[in-house]
């Protein structure tokens, strides 16, 4: 063969992988471009994927969505996990299918810390304790002296085992030492629907949840587990502000994708995402729903969700808290 020929095929073969490759920042995005994720359409990690999808699509990219629900998340997660890593399939993670059910499931069918990568952090939304209007308290230590004076009579709704209102309610009572019920439904809906009625007296929802209820006096809020007020509802106090640090933590929401994915497809997807969620109309939208966009780097996320793992791991293991 022609030493001429050979350079030519070495040629062709060279620009075949630069061009397979999504590592190539002048190539990539060079096809759709998919989110999986793992709860039902209309919650906030549907609502966030699909925006950033639009954002996207404005500058002619194609990037389809994909509701794979069931097993509290785990099975969208497990897809995405399992999915190849060429950076065109991306996963909307959370608080549960990385930092609480590893915590909480025996036989895990991924490794949240090894199977997946940290590309940016979306939103992230506190968790805001609320009563029933009969209960006799308007500040945290308030609620303490009442149930340590009623014990076991009491019981906080959570939207289900494992969720951050759950959560958050455990470490209330492991915090203070307090006898109250935990009642668990399915979704926050219908526990917040009972703590209307005054079935259960206490819970810890999230403010785009709960706003509505609060504007109509249908329930009192008393504090917000933030590390600064939230502007959707501004005359809540941060536990700490009364003299609580320690009770911290709500629902978050974050692109990650399977181990293995190319740095650089990574890098597009967080700084695109970053402007997305950075213009004003959308930042606008989402922060009047009372969440919170950190965005920043994939390294700043990985941080975080180690410190949520690690903290609600603490949590589960001095409750004894077991997946039924």
């Amino acid at each position: 063969m022609p030493l001429s020929t050979i350079r030519a095929l070495a040629v062709a073969f060279a620009a075949a992988l630069m061009g397979a490759a999504p590592a190539s920042a002048q190539q990539y995005p060079s096809q759709p471009i998919k989110i999986i994720v793992s709860l039902a359409p209309g919650g906030v990690a549907d609502i966030v994927a699909r925006a950033f999808a639009a954002k996207l699509g404005e500058q002619g990219k194609t990037v389809v969505v994909e509701n794979r629900t069931g097993g509290a998340g785990l099975i969208g997660a497990d897809a995405a996990a399992k999915s190849p890593p060429d950076g065109y399939t991306f996963y909307m993670g959370f608080h549960g299918t990385q930092s609480i059910l590893p915590h909480l499931t025996a036989k895990m069918p991924y490794d949240a810390a090894k199977d997946f990568l940290p590309v940016i952090f979306i939103t992230t939304s506190p968790n805001i304790l609320i009563v029933h209007p009969s209960v006799p308290a308007n500040t945290p230590q308030e609620l303490i002296a009442y149930i340590k004076a009623s014990p076991g009579k009491l019981s906080y709704g959570s939207p289900g085992l494992g969720s951050s209102g759950h959560l958050a309610g455990e470490q209330f009572k492991q915090l203070n030492n307090l006898e109250v019920q935990h009642v668990h439904y399915r979704g926050a809906a219908p526990a917040l629907q009972d703590l209307v009625a005054g079935h259960v007296q206490v819970m810890f929802d999230i403010v785009p949840l709960t706003k509505e209820q609060l504007a109509g006096g249908r329930v009192r809020a008393l504090a917000i587990t933030a590390a600064r007020r939230e502007p959707a509802v501004p005359n809540v106090p941060t536990f700490a502000e009364l003299g609580m640090p320690g009770i911290e933590g709500g629902p978050w929401f974050g692109l990650f994708a399977p181990a293995g994915t190319p740095r650089a497809a990574i890098d597009w997807i967080n700084a695109e995402a970053n402007k997305a969620f950075s213009s004003p109309d959308l930042k606008a939208r989402l922060e009047g729903q009372g969440l919170t966009l950190p965005l920043g780097t994939p390294e700043a996320f990985g941080k975080h969700v180690e410190a949520e793992t690690a903290r609600w791991g603490e949590v589960i293991r001095r409750g004894n808290i077991k997946a039924e």
